[in-house]
């Protein structure tokens, strides 16, 4: 499984890099155009595919700018000025592939982070794609919040954070709390990708409602798996999440996505199963 998992995604990174080189950019013939700058982490990717997902699939398509994160785990989108703040940006970090600046070496699993299609910014010093951004991408996409600040408000309260832009860069910042959190997320998240990934023949395909229903997991148990100490916590989880993904119905072709706001409701529910979620 973990071998066929391995060839699908070497695939798909292989379908967006093949259109842009490092750092390089792959644009949809438009004028005038317009350039978006950005970094993506739990600590800085290098070499990460990231992509403007204008038909919301979480998946590269012929036409949608795409790029590959340089050496300082930055990034260049070039496209319709229209489509700033229309669509939202995804990033793959790839095993084998994806360098994770915090250890120097590549990422153990493959795991996919987003940003909402709002918070995607002309402005220099934004875009910043991490654990953090991909939560504010599901918990927008449950229609459960009204405005993004509504969103960064809820998961500011479950990581006990108060006061911090849940967009900003902690690298930067040397956010050691926020820092240990997104990795924590990403290390779940990638637990998980052979649940969220599949394929069909040769075509490889996310499977958004076990994904959104992971995202939602990971929300309601941040406060037990957010710190430092969270080892077993994380372990129990992951185990928990396998048993409620691989039950999960896998999605059809041309099946609407399902709205997980009930996996979004916060807090940590004992006896329930993962997450402690609703169906």
């Amino acid at each position: 499984m973990k071998t066929k998992l391995l060839a699908i995604l070497t695939i798909m990174a292989a379908g967006i890099i093949a259109g842009c080189g490092g750092g390089g950019t792959s644009t949809p013939a438009s004028s005038p155009t317009t350039s978006i700058t950005g970094k993506v982490a739990d600590g800085y990717l290098v070499g990460a595919t990231v992509f403007l997902d204008k038909n919301g699939n979480y998946l590269m398509d012929s036409g949608e700018s795409s790029a590959t994160t340089d050496q300082n785990g930055a990034y260049t989108l070039t496209m319709d000025p229209a489509d700033v703040g229309k669509y939202p940006i995804v990033a793959i970090a790839t095993k084998g592939v994806t360098i994770d600046k915090d250890t120097g070496t590549a990422v153990t699993n493959s795991y996919m982070l987003s940003m909402p299609a709002l918070a995607v910014s002309g402005s220099a010093n934004s875009n910043f794609i991490s654990p953090m951004s991909s939560q504010l991408r599901e918990m927008m996409a449950t229609g459960k919040y009204a405005t993004m600040q509504d969103a960064m408000d809820a998961l500011l309260t479950q990581l006990g954070m108060p006061g911090i832009d849940m967009l900003s860069d902690y690298m930067v910042a040397n956010n050691v709390a926020m820092h240990t959190a997104a990795q924590n997320m990403a290390s779940l998240m990638g637990s998980q990708m052979p649940q969220v990934f599949h394929t069909t023949g040769s075509t490889a395909t996310v499977d958004v409602n076990r994904y959104r229903e992971m995202m939602g997991t990971i929300f309601s148990n941040m406060s037990s798996i957010k710190g430092q100490n969270a080892q077993t916590a994380m372990t129990n989880l992951m185990g928990e999440m396998t048993v409620l993904l691989t039950n999960m119905p896998m999605m059809n072709s041309g099946q609407s996505f399902q709205n997980m706001s009930t996996a979004f409701r916060g807090g940590l529910m004992s006896g329930t199963g993962a997450g402690g979620m609703m169906r």
